[in-house]
């Protein structure tokens, strides 16, 4: 009975630092050198930025959903018009959920290391190409 206490205890420190870890990444979405600006339009027409890592492969641009906070995600898939802002150019894009290959191809060549992971809490990974409209 108390090693099933020890073990509940270190997944609720476990869920917290999660928890903490993409609360934090969400407020302050930093931004750098490898970032864009992707600027998505909700149901009700409002209008939300985030700044998210890009992938460059092959000549195409690419983003990817890493965390579980994946609002973003849902807003572009479901209004695949999209603004990406991009070294200081804002231009329009449709975001295109890629396929299982091309999948494959990127998860391979850009993986993400462990100790993200851990701190992620694993959260499943999909990728969406910005083709420029």
């Amino acid at each position: 009975m108390k090693a099933l206490k020890i073990v509940a205890i270190l997944l609720v420190v476990y869920a917290g630092v999660v928890v903490v870890f993409e609360s934090l990444l969400g407020y302050f979405q930093p931004a750098g050198q490898g970032t864009l600006v992707i600027t998505t339009t909700g149901s009700d027409g409002d209008v939300s930025d985030r700044v998210l890592s890009r992938i460059e492969s092959q000549d195409k641009i690419y983003v990817s959903v890493n965390h579980w906070p994946r609002d973003w995600y849902r807003r572009a898939l479901a209004n695949p018009s999209v603004e990406v802002t991009l070294d200081g150019e804002k231009a329009p894009y449709v975001a295109v959920p890629v396929g299982a290959e091309e999948h494959g191809i990127l998860d391979e060549a850009f993986p993400q290391g462990m100790v993200f992971r851990i701190l992620t809490g694993f959260p499943p990974r999909h990728f969406v190409r910005l083709e420029p409209r």
